[in-house]
C-alpha cells in the first residue's frame, strides 16, 4: 500500500518535535493515516490529500489542538503537523487492535454480546455528551467513527477533525445515512451542530442495536438505483420509521428484514419508545429529539436488566423493574427472573434495579444519583454476586469496595461485612453500601 507520504519521511510538528513516517495504515475520505515513531512512541499521523488541506480544515485542525480536550473515549488531535506546500495533518495515538469497526458488527463478523452492545451504547452516547457539554459539535456521527470492543463495550471515537465549536461554519455536513432531515433538504437556516447531532447519534444507536437503518424498510427495496437523489427522498424529504404506529408504509419486510424484525421484538420498551418517539416526532421536530440523558438513563437501566436464559445461557434484555419477562429471543422458553438489588442513592434520590443474574456487580456510578461517568470496569467494583464454593446454587453478595457494610435481615438482626466478606442473598436482605441503602428483591 502506497500513499503520499514515503516510509522514512520526516516531519515537524508546530512544537518543534521530529517525527517519522514508518508504514501506512490507511486511507478515507479526506486523507490517510500513517504510523509514525515520536519522542513519545509510535502515534498516528492522518495526512490530508491536497483537495482537502484547505485553509478551513488547517483553521478547524489548529483549534482542536489548541483545546487538548483530554478524554480517553476519543482520539483527539494532539499535535498540528505543517508542511510544504501547504500540506499537513495531526498527530493522535493509535487505536488499540482491541477495537473493532462497526461495519465487521453488520457483517456478523465479530463475536459480542448484548450486553457489550449496550455498553457500547451507553458509552457512545456519554462520549458525544462530554463533547456537547464543551460546546463541541460533532457533525459526522455514523458508522465509520466508532470503535468499539465487542468484549468489554468499551469506544473509541476516531475521526474528530470535523469536531467544530457549535455554530462555527464548515462544509462538512455529515454522512447522508446519518444526517438530520433538515440538513437532507437543505432547509433554509439549518446547518450541523449538537441539535442535527442528537439525530445521528440516535440513528447509530439504533443500528448498534438492532443492526438495521431506521429508515430503510420497504421504500428502501423499492427503490431500483439508490442515488443520490433517492437517497435524499428516503433520509430527508419523506423519512418514514421502518416502526412508526401510524404508518406501516416503510415496515421491514418479513423476509429480507427479518433480523430488525427480532431484534424489534426483543428490545424492552423502554428502549423502543425512544426510539419511536425520535423517528416520528423527531423526524419533524428537531426540538422533540432524545437528549444524551434520556438515552443515559434508559441504556443503563435496561444494562443492569440484562438477565440469562435458563434454557440456553443466551443474554436477554429486560424491561427494567417489571416482575415478569416474557420468553427467550433465541430458544422461545419462559424467563426466569433473577432477585433484583434496588438501590437508593443519596439525595438528590434515584433508583438503580440490578438484577442479580450469575456474575452480577454494582459498581460505584450505581451509587450516585447523577453520575458524571459510567464505568463497568473492575476499577469502579463495589460488590459481586458470587456462589458458595461449596454449596451450588447458594448465592452471596461479596464485599469489593474498601469500606464496611452493614447488613440487616428481615428479622432485624444486622451484621458487619468487611472488604472481602460475602453476606447470603436472602430476599429482603438491607444492605448500608457506604451510606447507600441497598435492599433484595425477590423479583
Amino acid at each position: 500500500m502506497t500513499g503520499m507520504l514515503d516510509g522514512g519521511t520526516r516531519l515537524t510538528t508546530d512544537d518543534g518535535e521530529e517525527i517519522r513516517v514508518i508504514e501506512m495504515l490507511g486511507a478515507g475520505g479526506q486523507g490517510e493515516v500513517y504510523r509514525v515513531d515520536s519522542p513519545h512512541g509510535e502515534r498516528a499521523l492522518k495526512w490530508y490529500y491536497p483537495s482537502c488541506a484547505t485553509p478551513e480544515q488547517k483553521s478547524i485542525v489548529e483549534e482542536l489542538v489548541a483545546r487538548d480536550f483530554d478524554d480517553d473515549r476519543f482520539l483527539w488531535p494532539t499535535a498540528f503537523v505543517p508542511s510544504r506546500p501547504e500540506a499537513f495533518g495531526y498527530l493522535m495515538d493509535l487505536r488499540p487492535d482491541r477495537f473493532k469497526g462497526l461495519p465487521a458488527l453488520f457483517r456478523r463478523q465479530l463475536r459480542t454480546s448484548p450486553r457489550a452492545l449496550l455498553t457500547a451504547s451507553l458509552y457512545t452516547v456519554e462520549a458525544y455528551q462530554a463533547l456537547h457539554s464543551r460546546g463541541i459539535a460533532y457533525r459526522d456521527i455514523s458508522w465509520g467513527n466508532i470503535f468499539f470492543d465487542p468484549s468489554t463495550g468499551e469506544v473509541l471515537v476516531c475521526d474528530n477533525d470535523n469536531a467544530v465549536v457549535e455554530g462555527g461554519s464548515s462544509g462538512i455536513s455529515g454522512t447522508m445515512e446519518f444526517m438530520a432531515p433538515e440538513l437532507v433538504r437543505g432547509d433554509p437556516g439549518a446547518k450541523p451542530g449538537t441539535q442535527t447531532d442528537l439525530h445521528s447519534l440516535s440513528v447509530l444507536l439504533f443500528m448498534l442495536l438492532m443492526n438495521h437503518h431506521p429508515l430503510k424498510g420497504k421504500r428502501e427495496l423499492d427503490i431500483h438505483c439508490l442515488d443520490e437523489a433517492a437517497e435524499k427522498k428516503l433520509y430527508g424529504r419523506q423519512p418514514l420509521f421502518v416502526f412508526d404506529p401510524q404508518d406501516d408504509g416503510n415496515a421491514p419486510d418479513p423476509v429480507e428484514h427479518s433480523t430488525v424484525l427480532h431484534t424489534w421484538a426483543a428490545a424492552p420498551a423502554a428502549l423502543r419508545d425512544l426510539f419511536t418517539h425520535i423517528f416520528t416526532a423527531g423526524l419533524r421536530d428537531p426540538a422533540a429529539r432524545v437528549r444524551e440523558s434520556q438515552w443515559r438513563d434508559a441504556l443503563r437501566s435496561v444494562l443492569d436488566a440484562v438477565v440469562e436464559c435458563a434454557d440456553c445461557g443466551r443474554q436477554n434484555m429486560t424491561q427494567p423493574g417489571e416482575t415478569s419477562a416474557g420468553t427467550c429471543w433465541s430458544c422461545g422458553h419462559t424467563l426466569t427472573l433473577p432477585p433484583r438489588l434496588v438501590i437508593t442513592t443519596p439525595p438528590p434520590k434515584a433508583e438503580r434495579h440490578v438484577r442479580l443474574r450469575r456474575g452480577a456487580r454494582v459498581h460505584a456510578h450505581h451509587l450516585s444519583p447523577e453520575p458524571a461517568r459510567h464505568d463497568y470496569s473492575d476499577a469502579t467494583l463495589i460488590a459481586e454476586l458470587t456462589e458458595h464454593p461449596r454449596k451450588p446454587g447458594k448465592f452471596g453478595l461479596a464485599n469489593r469496595s474498601s469500606a464496611p457494610w452493614t447488613g440487616t435481615r428481615s428479622d432485624g438482626t444486622t451484621q458487619q461485612i468487611a472488604p472481602g466478606q460475602t453476606v447470603p442473598l436472602r430476599s429482603g436482605l438491607e444492605l448500608n453500601l457506604d451510606g447507600t441503602h441497598a435492599t433484595v428483591h425477590a423479583k
